[in-house]
């Protein structure tokens, strides 16, 4: 929130002893504070104790911390930072996975007006290295014994990085490490009176237009970039969430399970802290399934594939079923598709008998299944980062699985646009947020400006300038349309486009979306660029693929004898087949390559949003892509 001379008036704050005065303009955002340096203390004064979060500890129960031990949490990390000498401006690395210390750290760094540099837990010491040197970063926070062996690696070749503070107290430190602290440790060294002053002194003198974080990109097509985002962008992406979610509250309860590396969950926590919710912090991804059936969150967002292995999951249910209990399930979609998206979406009133129905079946099957996953207690799931198929979100919405889909990107602090409660588009990725203009440039490309735009990416002046244009609005790199009502219709990535040897353009991500859907394909990538017609490498889906062959009698004893018999081939590419009836001749794919082991970040294949690195999939499995195009 920007100060200003008119229509001022003056507040006090009081957090723990410190207290504050703030200028703020009466004609602004409705907002208790004006800088996420502010954010916790402001919401520790209204709710206490009150949960703030929950987290797993190592026996697997959950512990609460209240807004008053987060906000003491935050003050503390804050002093200890100033104790070892961090100040305004400076960079502050955290390689880590969700943890409770994460969130002490960020909203510590930005009490000292420092900026925070998150990099994937997932990430190798060459990525961690390159985003020292590019961010300048002396200090890292690291989670777990993964992250500090690697950033241990680069230190010792690092002209940079001078200290790393570990918040897994069961790290085991190097015998030759004399500079890493442990995070407890750390915390209880800001205690004493000149740091206590620092820190209150720069709380002080917050402003809107520091910077907040430098999220580099995942580098999918290129070398990583550093998003530069202001306070101002993350409080203008919280304004504009408050306009259009009117519908969740401190009621709520979010469960933190993307990487709070990734834009969009570290926005939408963000956003959780200042509507009031309670978040629950899921620190190992593979165990969701149990996190979700123990916390029952309300809200979760969550990327496509997520929602893929949930339909996969109840279609087989579904698909297995027999007699009464098949037909209960086909009447309860049908019933729930004429009520949620042929009547309420559209703004009518369901028929008596439709709505005796649905409710009937609200209390049972959609209640059975919605228990099944642990989200029974569901108000609305944000969802984005990749394409998500109609088909899933139709049935998904149709069982009173409220999916919110939406577009946005790291440049954009996370939404450009998303679906409202009602009147949303299946095939579009929803309206345009309030106060964000959305335009369509040359080559259809969606173009963005608004308050939650990022003003440039980090030490790279000349990258900055190729993505604006010259009246100021953000060039994507998407294509698209606009439709009536503000609605945004996203058709490809630009960069991923690919052009035939005839000169057909060929967007693989529909492709994948569409064949995706097949509960016996787990990953694909599509082959197009420069060659005669579209091929795939296809990794199956091993377990569904093993169970078939053996239901079928095709004997087999490893995986690549499984992919190598003709009768799986012969199934596979029958499915494919039907799967893309509806597509242009040259969009189909002619042939396929089943693949013994999966896309992963490890190998190279996957960026840390687990995004297909095209061109190291090309490289890699060349030999076996150029037998595919043999005649």
């Amino acid at each position: 929130m920007k100060s200003g001379r008119e229509s001022c008036k003056i507040e006090k704050i009081d957090y723990f002893c410190l207290q504050l005065t703030i200028i703020i303009p009466q004609n602004s955002i409705k907002m208790a504070y004006h800088h996420l340096g502010l954010l916790v203390h402001e919401q520790a004064k209204k709710y206490q104790n009150k949960t703030a979060f929950k987290f797993p500890d190592e026996s697997g129960r959950w512990s609460n911390i209240s807004w008053t031990e987060f906000s003491q949490k935050v003050m503390m990390a804050a002093r200890a930072m100033s104790e070892i000498g961090i100040k305004p401006g400076d960079n502050i690395g955290i390689y880590s996975q969700n943890m409770p210390q994460y969130l002490y750290t960020d909203f510590g760094a930005y009490a000292n007006r420092a900026v925070m540099v998150p990099l994937y837990a997932t990430s190798s010491p060459s990525q961690v290295e390159y985003i020292v040197d590019d961010a300048k970063l002396k200090y890292i926070f690291v989670g777990e014994q993964f992250q500090y062996n690697n950033g241990y690696l680069v230190q010792k070749e690092s002209n940079v990085l001078e200290k790393m503070i570990i918040f897994d107290r069961k790290v085991v430190i190097k015998s030759d490490d004399t500079t890493s602290i442990y995070f407890d440790d750390f915390i209880v060294s800001g205690e004493n009176s000149n740091a206590i002053a620092v820190v209150n002194v720069r709380l002080k003198q917050l402003r809107d237009t520091d910077l907040a974080t430098i999220i580099y990109t995942s580098g999918t097509t290129g070398e990583s970039k550093g998003v530069m985002l202001t306070h101002s962008n993350y409080l203008s992406a919280m304004k504009i969430h408050d306009i259009r979610l009117t519908r969740c509250s401190d009621k709520d309860v979010s469960m933190c399970f993307l990487p709070l590396t990734h834009i969009f969950e570290k926005a939408w926590t963000y956003y959780c802290i200042h509507k009031g919710m309670t978040v629950a912090i899921n620190q190992d991804p593979t165990k969701i399934q149990d996190m979700l059936k123990q916390v029952h969150p309300t809200i979760m967002s969550s990327v496509p594939r997520f929602w893929e292995k949930v339909y996969a999951g109840i279609k087989e249910k579904i698909d297995s079923a027999e007699g009464l209990m098949k037909w209960l399930f086909n009447d309860a979609y049908k019933t729930g598709h004429k009520h949620n998206l042929e009547y309420k979406n559209e703004g009518k009133k369901p028929p008596f008998g439709n709505s005796l129905k649905y409710h009937i079946y609200k209390k049972t099957v959609y209640s059975i299944v919605k228990k099944a996953v642990g989200i029974d207690k569901g108000n609305f799931f944000p969802c984005a980062g990749a394409p998500l198929s109609n088909n899933i979100n139709e049935f998904l919405q149709s069982i009173d699985i409220h999916i919110m889909y939406g577009y946005g990107l790291t440049e954009t602090t996370a939404t450009v646009s998303c679906f409202p409660y009602y009147g949303f588009r299946l095939g579009s990725v929803g309206k345009v947020m309030p106060e964000v203009d959305v335009k369509i440039g040359e080559g259809n490309e969606i173009l963005v400006k608004g308050g939650t735009v990022t003003k440039g990416y980090y030490n790279k002046p000349e990258e900055t300038a190729k993505v604006f244009t010259e009246d100021g609005f953000f060039r994507t790199g998407d294509a698209g349309y606009l439709n009536e009502g503000n609605t945004l219709v996203m058709t490809e990535r630009i960069k991923d486009l690919f052009k035939t040897s005839n000169g057909k353009y060929i967007a693989p991500q529909m492709i994948e979306m569409a064949l995706s859907e097949d509960k016996y394909i787990d990953q694909l990538a599509v082959i197009a660029d420069q060659r005669k017609f579209a091929s795939a490498l296809i990794v199956p889906d091993y377990k569904a693929l093993e169970q078939y062959a053996k239901d079928n009698n095709i004997p087999f004893s490893s995986r690549e004898e499984l992919i190598s018999n003709p009768e799986i081939n012969s199934f596979l590419y029958g499915r494919i087949e039907l799967r893309q009836a509806s597509f242009s001749s040259y969009e189909k794919i002619k042939r396929f390559a089943l693949l013994p082991n999966p896309f992963t970040i490890d190998s190279g294949e996957l960026t840390n949003t687990l995004k297909l690195k095209r061109k190291v999939v090309a490289e890699k499995y060349a030999d076996i892509i150029d037998k595919m195009y043999e005649e």
